[in-house]
């Protein structure tokens, strides 16, 4: 099985968090990054927001690093971790835009990008950088079809509803044949989405029991990425034989990769609980 992380310190969420991770530096953030690299973790993250309104800030925290500043500077301390921003809100961006910039880091990284998107749903955010809101959902769809046609592609092209380009040079470009497109979100609709247009589903705010439901209600293709948090909070170290059987269950329900992350009082528990996490995934089938 593969383990993720969701990186801390890089967002604050609400009770998810340990008292170390408030005044944590990029130094902090790049030794749990070398670690999971080293342990043989999958991927880590980095979330987008450009501005929050005060009034959300208890259901969101108060605070989201950029990730192409965070995994670009994170590329050059790893070998072999993929990177993932998680999510990119379409609506808020040109698929051009995103094509080069997230070329670019596949470019320096290696080609370890996986590109995580999703629809939003902060209005107050959209209306703040005046993107169109209500036709969020047609929009994105147009712009994951425009991606596919433009990652990796020096020249690319492409003719949809939304997007409409050809003509331009986008250099430079993905290394990768095929930059992986995950989709997030928490409904059917992000991974009805994610089986039409990408490679993968990361949802958030889902249930294990929740998505092995709805997974039951399309066809999975082959190779697809299924990125699920715990049942529930593990604890490898006090409870490992409880770690393991709770991983079991998350595989169960539909995951092909786990993604962790506990709240712990300093740096070196967090990087204990990796360390301890990891060798414990080894004894789950």
């Amino acid at each position: 099985m593969k383990l993720s992380i969701a990186t801390p310190v890089v967002s604050l969420h609400p009770g998810a968090h340990g008292p170390w991770e408030v005044a944590a530096t990029i130094d902090d953030v790049a030794q749990v990054a070398e670690t999971a690299d080293r342990l043989g973790y999958f991927h880590l993250t980095c979330s987008e927001h450009i501005a929050l309104p005060a009034h959300e800030l208890e259901r969101r925290g108060p605070r989201y690093w950029d990730p192409l500043a965070t995994l670009g500077y994170l590329a050059a301390r790893t070998q072999q971790i993929r990177l993932i921003p998680h999510v990119l809100v379409l609506p808020y961006h040109h698929p051009l835009e995103i094509a080069k910039r997230y070329g670019t880091l596949d470019l320096i990284s290696n080609g370890r990008v996986i590109l995580g998107v999703g629809v939003g749903s902060l209005k107050e955010e959209f209306e703040l950088i005046e993107a169109p809101f209500d036709d969020r959902g047609p929009r994105s769809d147009d712009a994951m079809r425009a991606l596919r046609a433009a990652l990796s592609q020096r020249t690319p092209a492409y003719h949809g509803d939304f997007y409409d380009f050809e003509g331009m040079v986008v250099d430079p470009c993905a290394v990768q044949p095929r930059m992986p497109i995950w989709v997030g979100g928490r409904t059917l609709r992000s991974l009805r989405r994610a089986v039409a247009l990408g490679d993968g589903w990361t949802p958030f705010a889902v249930t294990p029991d929740t998505a092995r439901q709805w997974l039951d209600r399309v066809e999975v293709p082959a190779g697809f990425e299924v990125v699920l948090p715990p049942v529930e909070p593990l604890d490898p170290v006090k409870e490992p034989a409880h770690a393991v059987d709770t991983l079991a269950a998350t595989v169960a329900a539909g995951a092909t990769i786990v993604s962790v992350g506990r709240a712990q009082d300093s740096l070196s528990e967090y990087l204990e609980y990796l360390a301890a996490l990891k060798e414990l995934s080894s004894s789950v089938d």
